[in-house]
């Protein structure tokens, strides 16, 4: 009885502990991973997997027609498959309420 006990206070310390990591793009540091995903409907790692081959403005830079466009062809797609109910107007929403 106390291994099983110990194994499930080692099992929800360590949810716990993962849970509390922020989560965080490597091509945009700054952007609300979990705020974005929530919003999107979509779980976290789904967003960061999509986001990896967009190449966003600098510095809070907004970003030029054609980078917008070009970034956009690349998530909206992969965002679809995560959650088929994301369309482009929900995407310019969430990714403009949360721009850096």
């Amino acid at each position: 009885m106390l291994r099983i006990f110990l194994g499930v206070f080692t099992l929800i310390v360590f949810t716990l502990n993962v849970a509390a990591e922020p989560v965080m793009l490597k091509n945009d540091p700054k952007r609300p991973v979990g705020k974005i995903s929530r919003d999107l409907g979509i779980e976290p790692q789904q967003f960061i997997a999509c986001f990896d081959n967009v190449k966003p403005a600098r510095g809070g830079v907004t970003p030029t027609n054609s980078r917008e466009r070009a970034n956009k062809a690349i998530l909206l797609p992969c965002l679809q498959k995560a959650n088929p109910t994301i369309t482009n107007e929900k995407l310019d929403d969430v990714m403009g309420r949360y721009r850096p």
